[in-house]
């Protein structure tokens, strides 16, 4: 695959992975998605959840966009050209989230909206070894995501998530317009509160061209009693269909290419898990655009993820391309030294060496404890 560094003056240095499928009739927006934009605060290092009545301290903590930040950041920072469509508050929150995303982040915002007196949803995260608990406080935007969105812009891909409308799954209005346009549908599904789990999402499914749901959803959707089981159900519905397994790996099927694909996951010891879900859909978007064999769309969307969970802060905590290069050389150096472990994922992930930039591109900011200074966000 050719990719190519994009540089103007003064600004830095980016790699673009899809250089060479862009040409004078390429849609500006390689991938579109909406949906609410939180104020993150995640406190990680805790040694136990807070019990009733009692006060922990947390070693780490990080204020950083969350909620379909998460997934827009991911997107942006692996080189796809994003489109986001949320509603922001008139707060300095609103500020932080906006101007974070749009000028550090560079993620189109043109179809998003600012709203007087509604404030910024809030989500304060607390990080216990590999899992999480979360505290949230928001409200329902003034206007519809379709009123919001209008007209979706023209682009490669769709990100979305498969909700309740009139008591079973539907798909968001504007995805099936996007999908008439040329762009593929990649859709998660989401914990059911419920407990329903209610089988109609599989119809659902005929709207998507990708879903990605982690295992135990798949089997609650499919009524199966395995990951295996409930990959081959959904891959009767939706042409790519991939199970995540956590700390196990991931298992798909592209009914498209015939291919099938079992990925283990890279051992790693997690700071925080928040937003490993959405860089590794954000990677398996950009591998399948790019049309990667399925094997390599797992192990480049595994490695992502696992980069992500050695930071904290979430949308912040995704990699970039730099990130990747460091590790794919790290690896290779190791593997070249005798690790035996090493010599194991430089056979493994040997595909790296014709997508890593071979030079110098631009880094990504980590989360900050506090709400950042203008001049953090903004300075080059």
């Amino acid at each position: 695959m050719t990719s190519a560094i994009v540089e103007t003056p003064h600004e830095p240095v980016w790699w673009d992975p899809l250089a060479d499928l862009r040409d004078a009739d390429s849609p500006a927006v390689d991938v579109f998605m909406s949906g609410t934009v939180f104020l993150d605060i995640v406190f990680t290092g805790l040694p136990s959840p807070p019990a009733a009545g009692t006060e922990v301290w947390a070693a780490g903590m990080a204020s950083c966009p969350g909620g379909i930040a998460n997934l827009a950041v991911a997107t942006a920072r692996l080189g796809l050209r994003t489109s986001l469509a949320a509603g922001f508050g008139d707060d300095v929150y609103a500020d932080f989230l906006w101007q974070t995303l749009a000028e550090q982040e560079r993620v189109d915002l043109s179809r998003s909206r600012r709203f007087a007196e509604w404030h910024s949803p809030v989500t304060v995260s607390m990080a216990v070894q590999r899992d999480r608990s979360m505290v949230t406080h928001g409200h329902e935007l003034p206007i519809s995501a379709d009123e919001l969105i209008g007209t979706p812009p023209r682009c490669r891909a769709v990100i979305t998530s498969i909700g309740e409308g009139a008591g079973v799954p539907v798909l968001p209005s504007w995805v099936a317009r996007s999908r008439q346009d040329g762009a593929l549908v990649f859709a998660d599904a989401g914990w059911d509160p419920t407990g329903t789990w209610d089988p109609a999402l599989l119809r659902t499914l005929a709207g998507c061209d990708a879903f990605m749901p982690n295992a135990v959803e798949a089997m609650h959707y499919t009524r199966t009693d395995t990951p295996k089981a409930a990959l081959r159900t959904l891959a009767e519905h939706v042409p790519l269909a991939v199970v995540t397994l956590g700390g196990e790996g991931a298992i798909a099927i592209d009914g498209v290419t015939g291919e099938t694909a079992e990925v283990p996951a890279l051992p790693v010891d997690a700071l925080d898990p928040t937003g490993a879900g959405d860089v590794f859909g954000a990677a398996l978007v950009l591998g399948t655009i790019a049309g990667w064999p399925l094997e390599h769309r797992l192990r480049f969307a595994g490695v992502s993820a696992a980069l992500a969970v050695h930071e904290f802060g979430g949308s912040l905590a995704a990699p970039g391309w730099g990130d990747i290069g460091d590790w794919w050389r790290r690896t290779r150096a190791c593997a070249a030294e005798g690790n035996p472990a090493s010599v194991e994922l430089a056979g493994r992930y040997g595909f790296l060496e014709d997508l890593v930039p071979r030079t110098h591109v631009c880094g990504v900011r980590r989360a900050a404890a506090t709400i950042a200074r203008h001049s953090d966000v903004t300075r080059p």
